[in-house]
């Protein structure tokens, strides 16, 4: 049996390009970057030239390039970076976990979305204070797509003397970004959602911007993040920054597919303006994860895009925020199409939706009729 790929917004593969490189870093960098001899100054020129392409990709400076782990640890250093005790963020309620919960241990307000999960400007105007220091709002959710009004949100920030955080873990490579134009003061990327491999990222930081440290060491990347650098990952992501996949005619194709062939199915937050990969999907009447399961037995790989704790499925907190009944929220699934996706594969996909959602509302029905 083939399996197809439709949850890009969770990893993606490696891209050819980009592993060509990956494995030549491996094999031909493998020295310190901070060491002074030969083997060294060959990692430190891969690694600065992966930082000029990672910024030339979102239109920044090399300078204002910070090399992480990833898109959580570039969040914890753009929150934790800037607020101090006493100190105030601005922040959404349909925000990463990564942005929940590093704003939870702090003076924070989460600014409520509307049903079309966009964050209204005026809300987070609203929400300052005296002491407010940062606001942190994602580029494009992770869960619906939806895309946030940063270049307002920008604005705000702006004539209130306050900074602007942004991850932008989904948006990179999906939609064009230029930092400057956004008008944010920090942006966050990671490595596995743009085709590198897992364990990179990085965290624009505009010039001049007051950034901590969070975690202590070495002086590795202007003191901003101490540890030896990933120069490997480094040169793959620097490749990666500059890859774009436009699947939105693929988007488009499966929606319409599913809701011109299954009653009862709703695209979630289809109002608000949203990356081109991402739709997720409402089946009325019976179990997101019963269809994933279903789904996964027919070689489609998707994403409920729910939390599991303690073994208990929760239902996803952006769908909860937007307006949905726990049932409703239990009865969605989140598809998100990347590289090597094709026209053909999500036809496939639709029949295999249709399939099993007839299956199991039948299922349910009969079940109910001899209750």
């Amino acid at each position: 049996m083939q399996y197809f790929y439709f949850d890009h917004n969770a990893t993606t593969s490696i891209a050819p390009e980009v592993s060509s490189a990956y494995a030549a870093a491996l094999k031909d960098a493998y020295g310190n970057a901070s060491s002074i001899h030969h083997f060294g100054q060959v990692a430190k020129q891969k690694l600065e030239n992966a930082r000029r392409a990672v910024a030339g990709a979102i239109g920044a400076g090399p300078k204002e390039i910070v090399f992480l782990s990833g898109g959580t640890e570039a969040d914890n250093l753009a929150i934790r970076g800037i607020v101090r005790d006493g100190q105030h963020v601005v922040t959404t309620a349909i925000e990463h976990p990564a942005v929940l919960n590093t704003c939870a241990g702090l003076d924070a307000t989460f600014v409520p979305v509307g049903r079309d999960g966009v964050v209204d400007p005026a809300g987070i105007r609203k929400a300052l204070r005296k002491n407010t220091v940062l606001i942190s709002v994602m580029h494009g959710n992770n869960e619906i797509g939806t895309i946030q009004p940063l270049r307002e949100i920008s604005n705000i920030a702006r004539e209130a003397g306050v900074l602007l955080h942004s991850d932008g873990v989904q948006a990179l490579g999906r939609i064009p970004v230029n930092v400057g134009e956004l008008g944010v003061d920090l942006y966050s990327i990671s490595g596995h959602k743009l085709g590198a491999p897992k364990g990179i990222g990085a965290l624009y930081v505009r010039d001049k911007t007051p950034l901590s440290a969070i975690s202590f060491g070495g002086h590795h990347e202007r003191e901003r993040r101490p540890g030896t650098e990933n120069v490997a990952g480094a040169v793959a992501l620097g490749v990666a920054a500059g890859l774009h996949t436009d699947t939105h005619e693929l988007r488009d194709q499966l929606e319409i597919g599913i809701i011109a062939r299954i009653p009862r199915a709703f695209v979630n937050g289809e109002a608000g303006e949203r990356l081109p990969n991402t739709t997720n999907i409402r089946f009325e009447g019976i179990e997101g994860e019963a269809l994933l399961i279903a789904l996964d037995l027919k070689g489609f790989a998707v994403s409920s895009g729910s939390a599991c704790s303690s073994g208990a499925v929760e239902p996803s907190h952006v769908l909860m925020e937007i307006g949905l009944t726990k049932a409703q929220a239990k009865s969605s699934l989140r598809f998100s199409l990347g590289r090597g996706n094709t026209a053909e594969q999500v036809s496939e996909l639709i029949d295999a939706v249709v399939e099993s959602v007839t299956h199991l509302r039948r299922i349910s029905t009969e079940r109910f009729a001899h209750a």
